[in-house]
Formats: structure tokens, C-alpha cells, sequence
């Protein structure tokens, strides 16, 4: 009997060594999914917030975009007048007509200009194939080798970007 009463006893403290285990294995396993739950829904804000940012940032670069073409034709509308002023007075003498003319390539090349546009690609120039064309191929004793002899078309660039090379016959 004491025997019996020595192994329930001992049952016993099994039994409640594992109703320990388990209950602390329980409490363990709402700690991890508490703190999963926790994770998921700061990665769900994390990914919220970059597609919000994402979509800002579309916004800005479309209204940016919108905002320079507007800027960048208020500065031409000025020579798009005179070209108007220009023809309803063509009418009149050749003279002024020219020198009209003349005052609104002055004008336009100005506003070029204000607006960080340069031109480049002139006779004589060396020739550069990243920014120059090469149409043509002359003989010509006057240049030296691998320099433009002839300019069809000015080459324009604001900063380092090359908005349209100069097409250009080059001195072999």
C-alpha cells in the first residue's frame, strides 16, 4: 500500500509537471502569436505607408513634369507674339519686315538662352561622335583631320544633356 500510495503520489506530481509544462508552453505560444500578430500588422503599416509614399511621389513628379512645360512655354510665348505681330504687318515694307525678323531670332535665341539651352557645332570644331552627327565625309586641306567642315545642323545641350546633336560633314 505504500507502495500505491508512493507511486499516485508520484502520478500525481507527473500530472501536474505537465499540466506546468503545458500551461507554460501555452502561455509561451500566445506570447509568440501575440508578438507575430504584433509584426504583421507593423509590416502592414510599414507597407501602407511606402504606397502611400510611392503615390506622393508619382503625384510630385507628374505635377513637376506639368509645372516646367508650362514654365518652359510662358518663356517662348513672348517670341510667339512677335511671330504674330510679325505676320499681320507683313504687309509692309521689306525693310522692317527683315529687321523684324532679325529682332525675333534674336529673341528666341535669348530666351534659348535664359532657359539653359546652349548651342554648339561650329566649322572647324574637333569632332566628338557623342555629340556631333557625322553625315558626310569631305577631303579638305585647310582643317585639320577629324574636325567639322560643314554644320547642317546646330547641335543644342543644356548642361551635360545633349538634347539634339550637331549633324555635321567631318574632314577625314
Amino acid at each position: 500500500m505504500a507502495k500505491d500510495k508512493e507511486k499516485k503520489t508520484v502520478e500525481e506530481t507527473e500530472e501536474k509537471t505537465e499540466e506546468k509544462v503545458e500551461a507554460a508552453q501555452a502561455d509561451e505560444t500566445e506570447k509568440l502569436i501575440a508578438e507575430l500578430n504584433e509584426k504583421k500588422d507593423q509590416l502592414l503599416r510599414v507597407m501602407a505607408e511606402y504606397d502611400n509614399f510611392r503615390k506622393r511621389s508619382q503625384k510630385e513628379k507628374e505635377q513637376a513634369y506639368g509645372d516646367i512645360k508650362a514654365s518652359t512655354v510662358s518663356e517662348f510665348l513672348p517670341v510667339y507674339d512677335n511671330f504674330m505681330r510679325a505676320m499681320a504687318a507683313a504687309a509692309t515694307d521689306l525693310e522692317s519686315y527683315k529687321k523684324g525678323m532679325e529682332m525675333i531670332f534674336n529673341q528666341f535665341g535669348e530666351t534659348l538662352k535664359k532657359i539653359g539651352v546652349e548651342s554648339f557645332g561650329e566649322k572647324g570644331d574637333e569632332f566628338d561622335p557623342n555629340i556631333h552627327s557625322a553625315v558626310m565625309h569631305a577631303e579638305d586641306d585647310e582643317l585639320p583631320e577629324n574636325s567639322v567642315a560643314e554644320v547642317f545642323s546646330t547641335g543644342y545641350k543644356m548642361g551635360d544633356r545633349i538634347i539634339r546633336p550637331a549633324v555635321v560633314k567631318v574632314v577625314n
